[in-house]
């Protein structure tokens, strides 16, 4: 099954893709991911993804569909993927379908109150990178990681600022990406505000699993 996870920043797809792994035992593909091996490995794609990631820009359309197409053509793939940051725009979508047939495209939907709420609220471990939040999960002492005792810090795209011009760029680039995959139906809404334990379960649901 090759899946495809839509929903604005804020709206959880990285934790609920931690679950889905487990549930389907598939990969759970971030562009993130691909995105910060290129950088480490210096290779001259990585470089120009740093310099571009460094300005504050998204990574171009070629550019990303060409890391995403060497991902995808790896073994661990061959039984399906879960597919998360990627596509953003509808010729990245396009551009899939080119090499890769996706099967559904759920998208987890979630207001911009609930975002600025989420994302607001988050803060990092500097050092081992685990996630807090001010009201849902706070360290046990403040700005002290309960697992290494790294710094928890604001990570400056999780400043209000940072956010509203995330989910300008957002409304503006991917979400069209839903009535593109609705018009194939290919895709199904979960609604993302309740806790992650009920949100799997809609999920779930609404894959008929």
């Amino acid at each position: 099954m090759n899946l495809i996870f839509l929903g604005p920043p804020g709206a959880g797809k990285g934790t609920l893709a931690a679950r889905a792994v487990e549930i389907l035992e598939l990969p759970h593909v971030s562009t993130g991911n691909i995105f910060r091996a290129a950088i480490a490995a210096q290779s001259p794609l990585g470089l120009k993804v740093k310099a571009i990631i460094d300005a504050g820009r998204l990574v171009d359309d070629e550019t990303t569909v060409e890391l995403v197409r060497e991902r995808l053509a790896r073994d661990d793939v061959k039984k399906g993927y879960i597919l998360d940051g990627f596509p953003r725009t509808i010729p990245q979508a396009e551009a899939l379908a080119r090499f890769s047939a996706v099967n559904r495209v759920v998208n987890f939907d979630i207001p911009d109150s609930g975002v600025l709420e989420r994302l607001g609220g988050r803060r990092v471990c500097r050092k081992c990178g685990h996630n807090f939040h001010t009201i849902f999960d706070k360290p046990e002492k403040e700005n002290v990681c309960d697992h290494c005792g790294g710094e928890v810090y604001t990570r400056d795209d999780d400043k209000p600022e940072a956010i509203q011009k995330r989910l300008e760029v957002y409304r503006a680039q991917t979400a069209p990406l839903i009535d593109f995959y609705r018009r194939q139906g290919l895709l199904v809404d979960v609604d993302a505000r309740p806790a992650v334990d009920e949100v799997v379960e809609n999920f779930k649901k609404a894959l008929g699993l």
